[in-house]
């Protein structure tokens, strides 16, 4: 059975220029405990859409308030190769300083990654990694910047958008 769940992938220009994407680190535990992702979560029954969805799901998350966001896009919908989720990932501007509030119960913290380090060769890899899920391990394309790793479906969503944040496809 395919659920649905919704991310959000907030970007912003700090003063000096750089633009950023913000990720967070899962807390321990979960399928997807320590790893880096964009905010979101599967869908409620009370959420109007996917994006109420991801919206909510930040807030939860990260303490954002929807005016503190633009949403500037829907992007192309992906499916987990490992828990069963399709995921509707949606691309937001902040648009202000933001003080974070975690949700201690499911985020270790929050990493903010200039978008250029991800366009960057040397930030690129491919390593093999295991899932409880997968029969065995295998061979995963990845970015390490800032002492993480970025990987499965994170790296599926980011790596196509991160061409077209550096090209100015959007008011950033």
């Amino acid at each position: 059975m395919v659920r649905e769940a919704a991310v959000l992938a907030p970007v912003y220009r700090r003063q000096d220029g750089q633009l950023i994407v913000v990720l967070v680190r899962r807390a321990q535990g979960g399928a997807h405990g320590g790893q880096l992702a964009l905010p979101g979560g599967q869908r409620d029954p009370g959420d109007a859409d996917l994006a109420a969805t991801a919206l909510r799901e930040a807030n939860e998350e990260l303490g954002l308030a929807a005016n503190q966001l633009e949403l500037l896009a829907a992007l192309p919908m992906v499916q987990t190769q490992t828990t069963g989720f399709r995921i509707a990932p949606f691309l937001a501007r902040l648009t202000g300083p933001v003080p974070w509030r975690l949700q201690e119960r499911e985020i270790a913290e929050v990493v903010e990654v200039p978008v250029a380090d991800l366009a960057r060769p040397e930030t690129r890899a491919e390593a093999v990694r295991g899932f409880p899920t997968w029969p065995a391990p295998r061979r995963v394309r990845l970015w390490r910047v800032g002492g993480h790793e970025v990987w499965g479906v994170t790296y599926r969503i980011l790596e196509p958008l991160v061409p077209r944040l550096l090209g100015g496809e959007w008011p950033l």
